[in-house]
């Protein structure tokens, strides 16, 4: 049998002596779309930054096709494992820089114009100053500057907590889209329990720091404890 995509094994992760994770152990399949929910501050942010190692784990182990990510270069396994942020953050002077700045430390190049008609927009404005845009129109250019290096999963931090409901429909299209056709393997974290029925397979809760429990989307949405948790998960966002 082949080995989750990714695996996390008892992860902890302490700052200042104050642990945040506390022990989360979990997996996603290759090609699943996993929502982690949970209460602010539940580390929800600080669980996904650990995939890819923005953040080291104090103990415990995350591994990617069951390698061992302590074992491997961070700057591979972050082109391996991309990251969205709930705020794009976008560098350079036109569109065409902020998709193509990985690449660029790599030494290798793209198709800007089919990345940006991969996520919804008009190629032309590869040569637009970034700035320019609406936020939705730059979360996509971080979603294509994401792509670009051609990730195998794909981190996404409540990536439309700051988007009209236009822009974020958008982007809901768009993840349920690049799971569909690139088989693209991605953990979502959000608040908005909608958001979650329509683009998730299966839903983590996190709950101050540890996991409280895994649900397919059905079992979460229809099953018995469904109602309790989801009424927990609203009084407590």
């Amino acid at each position: 049998m082949e080995p989750d995509k990714v695996r996390l094994s008892n992860v902890r992760y302490a700052v200042g002596g104050v642990e945040i994770l506390k022990g989360v152990t979990t997996s996603v399949d290759m090609g699943e779309v996993v929502s982690i929910v949970g209460p602010s501050g539940a580390g929800k942010s600080t669980l996904l930054r650990t995939v890819n190692r923005l953040v080291e784990p104090t103990s415990g182990e995350i591994f990617l096709d069951g390698v061992a990510t302590s074992e491997m270069n961070p700057l591979e396994l972050r082109r391996r494992v991309g990251m969205v942020f709930q705020l794009p953050a976008l560098f350079g002077e036109t569109v065409a820089d902020v998709i193509l700045y990985g690449l660029r430390l790599v030494g290798r190049s793209t198709d800007v114009r089919h990345l940006l008609e991969s996520v919804g927009l008009n190629p032309s404005i590869a040569g637009r100053d970034p700035q320019s845009l609406s936020v939705g129109q730059q979360q996509r250019v971080s979603i294509a500057r994401a792509l670009a290096l051609e990730p195998e999963v794909l981190l996404m931090d409540e990536p439309t907590s700051a988007l009209d409901q236009a822009a974020r429909q958008r982007v809901e299209d768009l993840i349920e889209d690049l799971n569909s056709r690139l088989d693209l393997t991605i953990v979502v974290v959000s608040h908005a329990l909608d958001q979650v029925e329509r683009v998730a397979d299966r839903v983590l809760l996190l709950v101050d720091g540890r996991s409280e429990g895994e649900w397919s989307k059905e079992e979460f949405f229809y099953g018995k404890v469904a109602k309790q948790v989801r009424q927990f998960i609203a009084g407590e966002l």
